[in-house]
């Protein structure tokens, strides 16, 4: 091995743990500090330990761990009270938790932001507690430290992503408003209000299911159940007559355009020609993954409504768009025509 490759790598911290106190009651004497120095030999956890009965609260402990995540040295560390881990990002609040927490003798978890002796500043879960000997008088205190620089990142990138949604949820209303503003100024000045009606409906339920869902879209995908009932929702009067059931699913935020209008066109059905055009015809949607976790499916069954052809369904706009919506996404929807009424099959890879 040449010089160079010596320096690339990284450094070994061999040096044995040894506990040193001027304490003159040691507890850690003995066999019972030899055990306690392999112990913490072991341990991944940056420990140590200081003396309340010092002044300024000297470390007398440091493990392997504790050093190797400082970078300071067993010299460097011994003697000294830990506050040369702090730096000019320091916050006080933390700070002063700690202070209280030593003078009254109690347990506090803290995250504050230390530097490594190179500088490189680290957010330390820092866990110190008094510890009592068997007369219950305090011996020393201890602390243990985590770097936890990765855990806070992930939860600003977290935090970042739930404001972005907001914003986004904010907008899109908005977009959905002005979209459907437009389309009723249309259909009133070109005297086709129906037509417009019949449009902005659509408009609404895309607009219901995003509105629900953005929130869960920052982690990735979205809950089926809240996108389904909010989708759903202009329909339920509360009477029984929508049955919705589910396990929880959960499926990508891009199927939800797919899974909106499709809803809202079957719906939409129901009400002119299917189940809720009479009285006491129910529809019930049941939904749910494929045992192999790649598909969406969902289940549309009509009871109650009256019989009617498929003729009547198929040369529809609304068959069209579904057709086409279903296509584009990669899915399939299954329709068959009972005595009770329509029986939709959907299915959408995820």
């Amino acid at each position: 091995m040449d010089k160079s490759q010596a320096r690339s790598m990284p450094s070994f911290d061999d040096s044995p743990d040894r506990f040193r106190s001027t304490h003159p009651d040691d507890r850690f004497s003995g066999a019972s500090g030899v055990l306690f120095e392999q112990a913490m030999a072991q341990t991944r956890m940056a420990i140590c330990l200081s003396d309340p009965h010092a002044e300024d609260l000297p470390i007398v402990f440091a493990n392997r761990a504790f050093r190797q995540l400082t970078g300071y040295s067993e010299e460097e560390i011994i003697g000294n009270n830990c506050r040369f881990l702090q730096g000019p990002r320091t916050s006080q609040e933390p700070l002063e938790k700690i202070r209280r927490a030593i003078e009254e003798e109690d347990v506090v978890v803290v995250e504050v932001l230390n530097y490594r002796k190179d500088g490189t500043p680290f957010w330390n879960a820092l866990h110190l507690g008094p510890i009592y000997d068997a007369d219950g008088r305090l011996v020393y205190f201890f602390g243990s430290q985590w770097d936890v620089s990765d855990v806070r990142a992930a939860r600003e990138e977290e935090r970042i992503a739930r404001v972005m949604a907001r914003e986004l949820s904010h907008r899109m209303k908005n977009m959905f408003s002005v979209i459907s503003g437009i389309v009723n100024i249309t259909g009133r000045t070109r005297g086709i209000r129906s037509e417009a009606a019949e449009i902005n409906s659509r408009i609404q339920a895309l607009g219901r299911a995003y509105e629900t869902t953005l929130d869960d879209a920052a982690e990735g995908d979205i809950d089926m159940g809240d996108a389904i009932r909010a989708i759903l929702s202009p329909y339920d009067d509360g009477d029984g007559r929508l049955n919705l059931r589910g396990d929880g699913t959960r499926a990508p935020f891009a199927g939800i355009s797919v899974v909106g209008l499709l809803l809202h066109e079957l719906a939409a059905n129901a009400t002119k020609h299917g189940a809720w055009s009479q009285e006491g015809g129910t529809v019930s949607v049941v939904w749910g993954s494929s045992a192999d976790g790649n598909e969406l499916q969902i289940d549309w069954l009509e009871q109650g409504g009256p019989p009617f052809e498929a003729a009547k369904i198929q040369d529809g706009t609304g068959t069209a768009i579904m057709e086409r919506l279903v296509a584009g996404g990669g899915g399939s929807i299954e329709r068959e025509w009972t005595d009770g009424g329509l029986l939709a099959k959907l299915r959408i890879g995820v």
